[in-house]
């Protein structure tokens, strides 16, 4: 792994985190340090404000990240501006202490609120812009998770292709009152989906009449808002952020570096399809793997982390690369192999999908890690 994430921006990825049951990181760590204090409650100070003004109610990120008050439901847009104050002060500091141009990085990509902090770091939103966004709906998000539960839903021995798991959605739909509807895709064989009441067993149970391997069903005990798919229609969620992005000032500049959306798997965005790409975002997967893809299609050769803690990205890359090893070198650990069984579905794929086989060959930094560990050093 070379020494500094930075070395190569012309094959670097910048990825952002999304919202989590817990959102400080190490933040505490960086607000406190005497390198990167300044920053940090710079970027504290203004989020805080803007969500202030937003929500017509004082928001104090400096004071929760100094007491090291972790976020909840509860205050759903408190943690959609602290996960965003961290991130731009990450940035802040990477510009100022180590002279790194934004412009020349390959592309950025974030997970579900990191897609809007990518898209403020490309130049395209203001930061008041992205904020108003997932802050004014923040209310009714967190209501909605009330009822709702939050799964993966995989098999490990062949592929779950999305078009299936959305039909049989579809199909639960259609009993009765509840809702359910897929949040992302992992990966060909894993999916997170989100429904209320007892949905997620009766998808469970249709998707095991039609598919010959066991179906894995992990809930977290966790409530989540329901983000990314149907159930925001219930609160006419995505009408309202459309009819919000009418009125914002920014917006009408093609994001450089590139973003490469989960909304559409590829860098799409450009001067006049902003609106309507995070008027998709709401109600619409992350596709997450068509984004991992592509990144390993294009070249990359590292990925920066950004954000406090960040976890479903490197999570990601670090599966596909373990699951990459033990179908083509079976060179991981003995014990390590003791955990895994055959996956069928990525042999099927690693002939088609040659770039597959970059994966294990990525070099990953969590910002805030390395950030603390350089200052460390000296």
């Amino acid at each position: 792994m070379p020494e500094s994430p930075f070395a190569q921006p012309e094959t670097t990825v910048l990825a952002y985190r999304g919202y989590n049951y817990t959102n400080l990181g190490r933040s505490h760590e960086m607000l406190n340090h005497p390198d990167y204090g300044d920053f940090y409650r710079k970027r504290l100070q203004e989020c805080g404000e803007i969500c202030s003004q937003t929500l017509s109610r004082k928001i104090d990120l400096v004071r929760r990240v100094e007491r090291r008050k972790e976020t909840t439901l509860r205050n759903y847009s408190d943690a959609v501006g602290l996960i965003v104050a961290a991130e731009m002060a990450q940035v802040d500091i990477m510009q100022a202490m180590y002279q790194v141009d934004l412009q020349k990085f390959q592309m950025a990509m974030g997970y579900s609120l990191g897609e809007l902090t990518a898209l403020v770091v490309s130049g395209s939103l203001t930061l008041e812009d992205a904020l108003s966004i997932p802050l004014n709906l923040a209310k009714d998000a967190a209501k909605l998770a009330d009822d709702c539960t939050l799964a993966v839903i995989f098999c490990l021995r062949q592929e779950l292709p999305a078009e299936l798991v959305q039909k049989h959605c579809q199909k639960v739909n259609a009993e009765g009152d509840e809702l359910i509807g897929i949040s992302a895709i992992l990966s060909p064989n894993s999916l997170i989906v989100v429904g209320e009441g007892d949905s997620v067993d009766r998808l469970k149970a249709k998707l095991s009449e039609e598919i010959e391997s066991r179906i894995f069903v992990k809930k977290n005990e966790h409530k989540w808002p329901p983000l990314h798919t149907p159930l925001t229609w219930r609160k006419n969620i995505s009408t309202r952020a459309a009819l919000l992005m009418t009125k914002m000032q920014s917006g009408f500049t093609a994001p450089c570096p590139p973003v490469l959306s989960l909304v559409t798997g590829s860098c799409s965005y450009n001067e006049i399809n902003l609106r309507e790409t995070i008027g998709d975002w709401v109600d619409h997967p992350q596709n997450l793997w068509d984004a991992v893809y592509e990144t390993l299609v294009q070249g990359t050769n590292t990925i920066i982390h950004l954000g406090p803690a960040p976890n479903i990205i490197p999570a990601t890359y670090h599966r596909l690369a373990d699951n990459v090893e033990l179908q083509t070198r079976g060179s991981l650990h003995k014990r390590t192999l003791a955990t895994f069984v055959n996956r069928p579905w990525l042999k099927a794929l690693l002939p088609e999908k040659a770039a597959l086989l970059r994966a294990p060959s990525i070099n990953h930094f969590i910002l805030e890690d390395w950030l603390l560990d350089e200052a460390g050093e000296d």
